[in-house]
């Protein structure tokens, strides 16, 4: 029988949720790209060509509405990671806490600064004084998000972040946009303050949670019934990126007056919305995952001392491909909107899957048993929803969007944890991991340092004249996305990381 060395040493972080979280924050920055006039499978479903116009009855995924769900399935999964060396350290819950909301506060002002120093929504047509001050706020970032190095003095790190903070706020103070507006709370980038609710209140679940499955699956238990009895309506962005205008969509369902209220309930607008907690369905299945991978990691030195796994290296590859299979079956399938078909194809697969997990022996095959018996559920779950609420949806987001995006989010992780954790092809995935340890910059060097160089330069109107041709388009999106990547791969390996 064929076999494979597992590493005797315990990992410190787990490489294949690194590399599944830069595969979608690439994806996010690729898929923000898209120039008109290509197939509506390479937009949001509900933006379908030719007009692009928001249409929230329209069905369907692609795999552009997976990417913000992958990106948010990953800070769940590692939320345990984090905070469990925390309580390591000795940290008490109370200080936790703090850390959390610190956390918080740091995703919201980044939030809110980065869409006060986007070039693109400081002007329609950006000139040289625009794109210095995209550059200027992506410099800023560090001395306010870098991790400084320990052995700093405390009057040296005070003096970088006062710089940094100092900075900041008079730009902010100084910007103006097109319609003559200067500075606004609402001027900021929802997916960055959904990401800092889901951060808060994720933590504070796992927090309370760590020691009981049971409970976290009965807290989400209580949002679903929270979720499905308040009724709407459900409050969507506004699609431009300069403004936080809200559109009301109903739903056909009878809310609970007291539950709808409830819902409704935004104590402070521009920073939370009881909606956002809605996020928690894709944010609490990460958790549970976070903690699989948190036990594999701890493993009892008599399992490292096992360095062969029981399944074979086809094998291994095979459930690898499995997993991309199911998901892009999924997607087609739900996409064109041939649910029973897509239902029945998946539920098959899923058999063959569960004979590829079987017998797991040690550790690594145990924690892919349990990511697959996870993911399944999640997945058919999603499935059986997906009629629910018109079929399933991003915007608005469906009980089925929700479900199925995690089950998918957790079969892209076993195909990344064989080939990275088990089978230790790092080097080629080693891009996806690098960026994945460096999240923030690979989000904000699209528009605040790559396009202002280009600008600066010329380049962009070279790639200007290509966004005309649809197709070469996407050759250009694809180029400035490789260059977000080696951006962030060079402050990563630089050791320059954001902290959020």
């Amino acid at each position: 029988m064929e076999v494979v060395n597992e590493a005797r040493q315990p990992q410190q972080r787990s490489l294949a949720l690194d590399a599944l979280r830069g595969l979608s924050i690439l994806l996010m920055v690729f898929a923000d790209m898209m120039p008109n006039g290509l197939p509506s499978w390479m937009y949001h479903a509900q933006l379908p060509p030719p007009a692009r116009v928001f249409i929230p009855t329209v069905p369907g995924m692609t795999w552009v509405d997976l990417v913000f769900p992958f990106f948010l399935f990953t800070m769940g999964a590692a939320i345990p990671l984090a905070l469990s060396r925390r309580i390591e350290a000795g940290f008490s819950d109370w200080k936790m806490i703090k850390g959390l909301l610190f956390r918080g506060f740091l995703l919201a002002w980044f939030a809110i600064f980065f869409m006060q120093v986007d070039p693109f929504v400081l002007s329609n047509n950006p000139d040289w004084k625009t794109w210095l001050v995209g550059l200027l706020g992506f410099a800023l970032l560090f001395p306010v998000l870098a991790r400084l190095p320990e052995n700093w003095s405390k009057a040296r790190r005070y003096a970088v972040r006062a710089v940094g903070w100092g900075g900041s706020i008079i730009v902010m103070a100084l910007v103006r946009f097109p319609s003559g507006s200067g500075f606004s709370l609402y001027r900021s980038d929802d997916i960055i303050m959904l990401l800092a609710t889901a951060a808060v209140f994720g933590g504070f679940v796992w927090l309370l949670t760590r020691d009981s499955w049971i409970i976290r699956l009965g807290i989400l238990g209580i949002l679903l019934a929270f979720r499905l009895s308040s009724g709407g309506p459900v409050w969507l962005p506004d699609m431009s990126r300069s403004s936080q205008i809200f559109v009301p969509i109903i739903f056909s369902t009878a809310p609970s007056q007291w539950l709808h209220s409830l819902w409704l309930i935004s104590p402070v607008p521009w920073l939370f919305q009881m909606r956002f907690l809605q996020y928690l369905f894709i944010i609490i299945p990460g958790t549970i995952i976070g903690d699989m991978i948190l036990r594999w990691m701890r493993r009892s030195p008599a399992e490292m001392s096992s360095d062969t796994l029981a399944w074979p290296k086809s094998r291994l590859f095979l459930l690898s491909a499995l997993m991309v299979i199911i998901s892009v079956i999924v997607v087609i399938g739900l996409k064109a909107q041939w649910v029973l078909g897509t239902t029945v194809i998946t539920f098959a697969l899923l058999i063959a899957g569960w004979s590829l997990v079987a017998h797991p022996v040690h550790a690594a095959e145990r924690m892919i048993n349990s990511f697959f018996k996870w993911g399944s559920y999640w997945l058919i779950l999603g499935l059986m929803f997906e009629p629910y609420e018109g079929g399933i949806k991003k915007d608005p987001a469906t009980m089925s969007y929700y479900f199925v995006a995690s089950g998918l989010a957790i079969f892209i992780l076993i195909a990344l944890t064989v080939l990275v954790d088990v089978l230790s092809y790092k080097k080629s995935m080693m891009f996806l991991i690098e960026c994945g340890q460096n999240p923030m910059i690979a989000y904000a060097a699209g528009d605040s340092l790559i396009a202002p160089i280009f600008g600066l330069t010329g380049f962009s109107i070279v790639l200007k004249s290509l966004t005309s041709m649809p197709w070469l388009g996407v050759i250009s999106a694809a180029v400035i996305t490789s260059l977000v990547a080696i951006s962030t791969v060079f402050f990563t390996r630089k050791k320059i990381f954001l902290r959020t």
